[in-house]
């Protein structure tokens, strides 16, 4: 029987029977067929233990988001103090952001998503340990600085499992779901541990718990990289430094900072509630829930894959402004707020990292990551500091709503110049 007879015969018994069809191969022995389905079973292992480690890591990281304010405020941190140790984390975030994309390009990514998660759960530790303050400052700082890392490596190693764009938004859908499960369940969590063992206790568990994931990541992560079909791709190394910061990126890059300028005032203002109103930190974690909430709920829409991601980018945006809106004028309850708020950035986060694979060929992904994280944690930094400087004389929601609206404006403006330069 020749090869063309064999396979029609096979795919006959597949689709009448598939068990038996795949038996049958591996009776006869056909090497195409064995080495095809052992090298989808190992792409699919690959991914899967990839989704662990960034859940497990977004579960750990968020934890500590309803802990932290009232932590630092026991220490006697004032509102601006609490707004300068977040801009301090988040600049040491960004400077590791700069360094870690090209280093992740040179050496490889499995070791710059292990190692930050073992540095990383010794500075939670550590803030168990923190008597001011002013360690605070540090150990924040430097856990920033750690992490920075994480990101850009955790995302350029997952892109190598996907073949086209196609993929790449699947993958980075399933990632999405995933890390707003753990938005969900880690502030409830968080804030249950804080009532049950206290702050200390639940630093310490905090950083057990990322060294634990640490050690998982380094027996089970494996580096792949298939063959991916990009938008728009470039030829060249010198262009491929020009593609990560091409003028298709810059509107990405601009929505990126304001979507994280809005988050950051909300990951400042939520927990201050326990300051302000003496709200419980497991109140305020369920505050967060909600919006995880509505982030799950647009995850789980597929079909909004289909749309162009910076329809989606700019969508989400202007969603997230106009609920700002509700949020400084008190126009609705709070949790139907965040939730609401927690929908549009659903549309947002995929559609970001999307965008990037789009334009970025996968040689430079590590660097295309690493600039989309310094830009996140740049919009961290200037809502941070401002938000601590401002609160006391005008709405955080007015300031951010703005922010949004002008960075809308300017990237609709760009991208209509550029349909009619074309």
């Amino acid at each position: 029987m020749n090869y063309k007879n064999k396979n029609q015969v096979f795919l006959f018994i597949h689709l009448s029977n598939p068990t038996i069809g795949l038996i049958a191969r591996l009776i006869i022995n056909d090497p195409s067929y064995i080495m095809a389905e052992v090298s989808k079973l190992k792409v699919a292992t690959g991914k899967i233990h990839i989704f662990i480690v960034l859940f497990l890591v977004s579960l750990i990281m968020r934890v500590q988001i309803p802990v932290f304010t009232p932590f630092a405020a026991a220490f006697g941190a004032s509102s601006v103090l609490i707004g300068i140790i977040l801009s301090v984390t988040s600049l040491s975030n960004l400077s590791g952001n700069l360094l870690a994309g090209p280093l992740v390009d040179r050496f490889g990514k499995k070791v710059f998503v292990t190692l930050p998660m073992f540095a990383s759960g010794i500075f939670f530790i550590a803030h168990g340990l923190a008597s001011s303050s002013t360690d605070l400052l540090v150990l924040h700082g430097l856990n920033g600085f750690a992490l920075a890392f994480f990101i850009p490596a955790a995302y350029a190693l997952l892109s190598g499992y996907a073949r086209n764009s196609r993929e790449q938004g699947k993958n980075m859908a399933v990632n999405g779901i995933l890390s707003t499960i753990a938005s969900i369940a880690a502030p409830l969590i968080g804030g249950k541990l804080v009532v049950i063992i206290g702050y200390v206790n639940t630093y310490f568990l905090i950083g057990a718990a990322m060294i634990v994931t640490g050690i998982y990541a380094i027996r089970s992560l494996q580096e792949k990289e298939l063959t991916v079909t990009i938008k728009n791709q470039p030829k060249g190394t010198s262009k491929h430094m020009k593609l990560v910061t091409s003028s298709n990126l810059v509107g990405v890059y601009l929505i990126g900072f304001a979507v994280m300028y809005i988050h950051g005032v909300l990951i400042y203002e939520i927990p201050y509630l326990t300051v302000d109103q003496g709200v419980s930190t497991f109140r305020t974690g369920q505050l967060f829930s909600y919006m995880g909430l509505g982030t799950l709920l647009t995850l789980c829409l597929f079909f909004i894959h289909r749309f162009s991601p910076l329809k989606r980018l700019v969508v989400g945006l202007f969603g997230m402004s106009i609920t700002l809106v509700g949020l400084f004028m008190a126009l609705l309850p709070l949790p139907l707020l965040l939730f609401s708020m927690g929908v549009f950035f659903g549309l947002v986060m995929p559609a970001m990292a999307t965008a990037i694979t789009d334009h970025a060929s996968n040689a430079v992904h590590g660097r295309a990551f690493a600039y989309m994280s310094a830009v996140f944690s740049l919009g961290i930094i200037t809502s941070s500091f401002i938000t601590g400087v401002i609160r006391s004389m005008i709405s955080p929601y007015f300031v951010a709503f703005l922010v949004g609206m002008t960075i809308l404006t300017v990237v609709v403006y760009l991208r209509l110049r550029s349909y009619q330069d074309k």
